[in-house]
């Protein structure tokens, strides 16, 4: 070995040996002068402090702060001047160590490299006036010292610190603010660049309540925190900047940063975070629990991309601004009225949706962008989405798609209307309440276009094909334009509107009034007898009560029933032509107001069978369709009129018998049944009849007489003048009011009862001069005297025991006076009694 080097090593261990030498003897002095070094520390301590700081007891520890001489200090308590009022204890530490710059000790300086806190509660506290226990830290005045005194100094900079279970809290009561910690180890090293300092941290403790506002709840709510922190401080700005560092909150990783601003008095801060991956539950769970709520009104069940940007102060109350972002792509969310697949947007949270308005739940909203999904193999788009003011939650939003119509029925529900076939194409603006977590009567504007459908009406079991329909919604009203129904052969076209119709449909559904325009080149009735059925296949009538249901889906159906079913429609029809069994109207105008179980028709015009007809009634639903109407006819063809209505239930009166133009008044009231017939002996009311160019043709009754008594008369056809008659119907009678028949081949009075099943009693005076040339008689009451003159006779056509009419004689009929001869004559004593058919 060199000889140089050997002396080096030589010096070397010589110092090494003086500095151990040292060491102990320092050690040994602090442990022989604990008091005095104790006294030295608190005094030192204390200078600075707008309170007390006391220590139980201090310990060297040989070595453990080489080459500084480090102490153990015991039951440490950091109090500020106030604690009396408030018993708020700044710092409670029962092991506390500290390692100091051994050389400046023994110039009687403290100057810290290192602070080890284990076994400690840290409380820092500020009561609601505003002042904190921290305000012990505050510098005191200034004093003019003697200029002989000795100066001392020590150095306020820490090298190294750490905290081993230590509960470290900040309760703000001014503000609302609780920020606690259990602190399982923070480990610190410190270096001091020109005019600042850096922090290199490593923290693990668990987050009890990370609380911006007490009345809203905490964030990060009993989360273990783990990760590293780069902090620095610049003297002249006063602000603290962390720069950006992976921490484990709970089971996700968050990339977080951090800016406070000392210098001002209320102490803004700034705290950002970013995470990948983590679930929608996960991310909401570290909010405070108001926003917790709020959001859970979702749930995505796979993982998404997440920012939070946290503004606030400590110094100020209320919430700090809170801004969120969420990417998702092809998700799946969940709600409470239902789940939406494929689900892809772009998602903020603000409690600062309007600048000035505050910053809480009132000023909150949600915003989606770009929101695409499915819901129920619907597809949609909602270009921009907004939930705001979480109190009372609003939705609102513009609502695209363009699906198979079909796609409606399991939305719906089965028990109103089903879809087979057509496109709907639907933009929409809305605006709803959230209540319960559920879209709650949105407002909508916007159109629906559905083209090319087919669809059964199911209540009424209808079926339209080849549909299509347009709606527009505005803030009040409803327009549906464009409308084009087939049923069977019938082709109807629409155009409708409901005045304030959301607000009726929400409210009161039974009360929605619809106005039809309706126009059609053919409409066959009998294609819409159903509408005349009592509903089924739905709500009561098949044992599922609609009230007792609670799924969103059973409420919108409820809902549509009730408006289908219970709601209002006036409609006004025009029809080129219009076909009911064998019946053919042309030129049909009609009012018709169609509400709960009953159809008022009014107006009512239309050309038959050569003439007219005006009609005004009413037809109530149920078992059986009660109607009453007031109809006129004007100069029907009887044949026709008589045929296309099934001779109106008369059996042995059709329309074979009767020629002529028919004119006529009748109120009736009466039943039709589901299947569109009257109902048996369910007619009442009064017609009033004037046959014009009349012919009795192939008359059985008439022909009966007419084989014995006018066997050279021509009774297959008989014409008439004017004939007027009055019948009063009831049921299946009709009473026919004293009439007079003027024909070619007799003259008759008439009066009686005929009964479409058993009670006919009919009396008929039938003089047996040949009329032939009555008509020859310009003179009305010349005529009239002539037309009963000579052998009268008086016959009674009633029911048979074969069911068929009978002639026989009116033995009851009174006698009376001829106007030729004043001699009484029996009419049954001048002719023999007719054979019986």
């Amino acid at each position: 070995m060199p000889g140089w080097l050997k002396i080096t090593l030589k010096i070397a261990g010589a110092l090494v040996g003086l500095i151990i030498i040292l060491f102990i003897a320092l050690t040994v002095y602090v442990n022989y002068n604990k008091q005095k070094v104790l006294a030295m520390i608190t005094s030192e301590l204390n200078k600075n402090l707008n309170g007390t700081l006391t220590i139980g007891t201090i310990d060297p520890t040989l070595f453990k702060g080489f080459p500084g001489v480090s102490v153990e200090l015991k039951d440490v308590v950091l109090k500020d001047n106030r604690w009396a009022e408030h018993h708020h204890t700044l710092l409670t530490a029962k092991d506390l160590e500290v390692s100091v710059n051994a050389s400046a000790l023994l110039k009687g300086e403290v100057v810290i490299n290192k602070i080890d806190i284990s076994n400690a509660d840290i409380d820092l506290f500020t009561d609601s006036t505003g002042y904190s226990n921290t305000s012990i830290f505050k510098a005191k005045p200034k004093v003019e010292k003697d200029p002989k005194e000795k100066q001392t100094s020590s150095s306020t900079q820490i090298r190294r610190f750490s905290l081993n279970k230590v509960n470290f809290v900040v309760d703000d009561r001014h503000a609302y603010k609780l920020f606690k910690f259990a602190v399982n180890d923070i480990e610190g090293r410190l270096d001091y660049p020109n005019k600042a300092w850096n922090a290199d941290i490593d923290l693990n403790a668990m987050a009890n309540s990370f609380s911006f506002n007490t009345k809203k709840g905490s964030f990060m709510k009993n989360k273990l925190l783990k990760g590293h922190f780069d902090i620095s401080y610049n003297y002249d700005s006063q602000v603290i900047n962390v720069a950006p560092n992976d921490l484990n909150i709970g089971d996700d990783t968050f990339n977080v940063a951090a800016k406070f601003e000392l210098k001002k008095p209320e102490t803004p801060f700034t705290i950002n975070l970013k995470v990948n991956d983590i679930l929608w539950t996960s991310a909401a769970n570290l909010l405070a629990a108001n926003i917790t709520k709020s959001l859970k009104m979702f749930d995505l069940t796979k993982p998404i991309d997440v920012t939070c940007d946290l503004k606030g102060s400590f110094g100020g109350g209320g919430d700090p601004s809170i801004y969120v972002t969420a990417k998702v792509k092809d998700n799946v969310l969940k709600t409470q009225g239902g789940t939406i697949e494929n689900c892809s947007f772009r998602g903020i949270f603000s409690n600062n949706y309007i600048d000035g308005k505050g910053l809480g739940d009132e000023n909150s909203v949600i915003k989606l962008y770009h929101f695409n999904g499915t819901y129920k193999d619907i597809p949609f788009t909602i270009d921009t989405a907004f939930i705001n003011n979480l109190n009372t939650p609003v939705a609102t939003g513009i609502f695209r798609s363009r699906f198979p119509v079909s796609k409606l029925n399991p939305v719906i529900g089965d028990e109103s209307l089903r879809f087979t076939k057509g496109i709907a194409e639907l933009k929409l603006a809305y605006k709803a309440d959230i209540v319960n977590f559920n879209f709650t009567k949105p407002i909508i504007t916007g159109n629906v276009d559905i083209k090319n459908a087919d669809v059964n009406y199911i209540p009424r079991g209808l079926v339209f094909k080849n549909n299509s329909i347009a709606l527009k919604f505005t803030e009040k009203d409803l327009y549906i334009n464009n409308i084009r129904l087939q049923n069977g052969s019938s082709v109807v076209n629409m155009q409708g509107k409901v005045s304030n119709f959301l607000n009726s449909y929400y409210n009161a559904p039974e009360k929605i009034l619809i106005v039809w325009q309706i126009t059609s080149p053919e409409i066959r009735l009998g294609e819409f007898l159903s509408f005349l059925n009592n509903r089924g296949g739905s709500g009561e009538s098949n044992g599922v009560s609609h009230k007792n249901s609670k799924t969103a889906k059973a409420r919108v159906t409820n809902q549509l029933n009730t408006a289908f079913d219970k709601g209002q429609a006036e409609l006004h029809i025009r029809v080129a032509k219009l076909y009911y069994k064998k019946f053919l109207a042309t030129d049909v105008t009609a009012d018709i107001l169609l509400a709960d179980n009953s159809m008022k028709v009014r107006n009512v015009n239309l050309k038959s069978a050569g003439g007219s007809l005006k009609m005004a009634g009413l037809v109530l639903q149920g078992p059986t369709n009660n109607f009453a109407i007031s109809t006129t006819i004007d100069n029907v063809n009887t044949n026709t009129f008589f045929a296309s209505f099934n001779n109106f239930g008369l059996k042995d009166f059709t329309s074979d018998n009767l020629r002529g133009f028919l004119s006529a008044r009748a109120d009736i009231k009466g039943g039709i049944n589901n299947a569109g017939n009257l109902v048996p002996k369910s007619i009442r009311g009064t017609a009033m009849v004037n046959l014009k160019e009349g012919a009795l043709v192939n008359f059985s009754p008439i022909k009966s007489v007419g084989k014995f008594a006018f066997p050279f008369r021509d009774l297959d056809n008989i014409t008439f003048g004017d004939l007027k008659a009055q019948f009063d119907i009831n049921g299946d009678k009709i009473k026919i009011a004293p009439m007079q028949i003027n024909s070619s081949v007799l003259n008759m009075d008439v009066e009686g009862v005929y009964s479409l099943s058993r009670g006919t009693n009919i009396a008929l005076d039938v003089p047996l001069r040949n009329p032939k040339n009555d008509s020859k008689i310009a003179d009305d009451s010349e005529r009239n005297k002539k037309r009963m003159k000579g052998i009268v006779l008086h016959i009674l056509a009633t029911d048979g025991d074969d069911g068929k009419i009978k002639i026989k004689w009116n033995k009851n009929h009174k006698k009376t006076k001829t106007d030729d001869d004043d001699q009484k004559t029996d009419d049954t004593q001048q002719t023999p009694e007719p054979k019986q058919d």
